[in-house]
């Protein structure tokens, strides 16, 4: 089977237009259906946290699609084990990319994948995968102009490597996609062993 085509039908349980552009870019025929499953985890280890909420978010939506390949996914930035989530002000903002500045940190997208039938789930499949992003040594007046862009402000991390904040971002090492917040290659092949076809 090829991993650009399913016989079952395929949900996106995300919000992320991201994630959504990818997976039109993969060929792939999807809906999405939000998750609205609770975000608040207690898990330090952060590998084990972003596989949960991936978890989570998929299996939030599977009762309302038998029959279907459902992809839940979570993205974080992770330095010095610490979780980087999304800023809740400009300040913290500059707080997390001069934190991140002339660093290496790791990008961890969680996804889970389930195939239901019409009792619930048949097969499920979780795991993640990491990317290495090392900063630029970025000074602040540069940093406060990319937060006046706005773009920071939804981003795990304070970046959208997709958008402005690739100026920010001097190499990575790992799948590209899973810094974006879905690793493309990787889906596509899971789903098609997850696949009847």
């Amino acid at each position: 089977m090829s991993f650009l085509k399913t016989s079952l039908p395929v949900v996106l349980a995300s919000a992320s237009p991201r994630r959504s552009e990818l997976l039109t870019q993969s060929g792939l025929s999807f809906s999405v259906d939000v998750s609205d499953s609770d975000e608040n985890c207690d898990a330090t280890d952060p590998q084990a946290y972003v596989m949960e909420l991936s978890k989570r978010k998929a299996t939030a939506v599977c009762e309302k699609h038998p029959n279907s390949l459902i992809i839940g996914a979570d993205t974080i930035v992770v330095y010095d084990d610490e979780i980087l989530g999304k800023p809740k002000d400009e300040k913290e903002a500059l707080d997390m990319l001069m934190y991140l500045s002339g660093r290496t940190h790791r990008v961890m997208t969680g996804v889970t994948l389930l195939r239901t039938s019409d009792t619930g789930i048949l097969l499920h499949k979780t795991f993640v995968e990491i990317t290495n992003v090392t900063m630029y040594q970025n000074d602040r007046d540069f940093l406060q102009r990319y937060i006046q862009t706005k773009e920071p402000m939804d981003k795990a991390g304070a970046y959208g490597i997709q958008g402005m904040g690739a100026l920010l971002v001097e190499k990575i090492e790992g799948d590209y996609n899973t810094v974006v917040g879905l690793p493309l290659a990787r889906v596509c092949r899971e789903l098609a062993d997850l696949d009847p076809q």
